[in-house]
């Protein structure tokens, strides 16, 4: 049975293996046929920078990885306004893909879900 799955990534990509874990976590269900949605909040957003390179320090670039979301029927990708703010970015900063949304609507696709799971 398809279940709906919101995934909350709350930490940045580089400093710990929580968002790596995150993301092994999204393809593994969408590989069982699980319906997923993102919701990137708060450090989280960072992950979602275009430029991104973990060349540097001995790591794969994470927003490449996010690029593969849509092979796996993943494109339901959210950030809230207000966390872009606070680290003074906007769309243009992000990969392609993302949708910006409100506090509201962020409960509004909440309450619409089997499963919330945060990393």
């Amino acid at each position: 049975m398809k279940k709906k799955i919101l995934v909350l990534m709350r930490q940045a990509p580089y400093g710990s293996s929580l968002a790596r874990d995150g993301l092994d976590y999204i393809l593994t269900s969408a590989a069982y046929d699980q319906d997923i949605t993102i919701l990137f909040l708060g450090d989280g957003v960072w992950q979602l920078l275009k430029q991104q390179n973990g060349k540097s320090i001995y790591a794969k670039t994470h927003s490449a990885s996010l690029e593969v979301l849509p092979m796996y029927d993943i494109e339901s990708l959210y950030v809230l306004s207000d966390d872009l703010e606070d680290r003074q970015l906007s769309l243009n900063d992000l990969i392609p893909g993302v949708e910006i949304i409100e506090k509201d609507e962020f409960h509004q696709i909440m309450n619409t879900q089997d499963s919330v799971i945060g990393f």
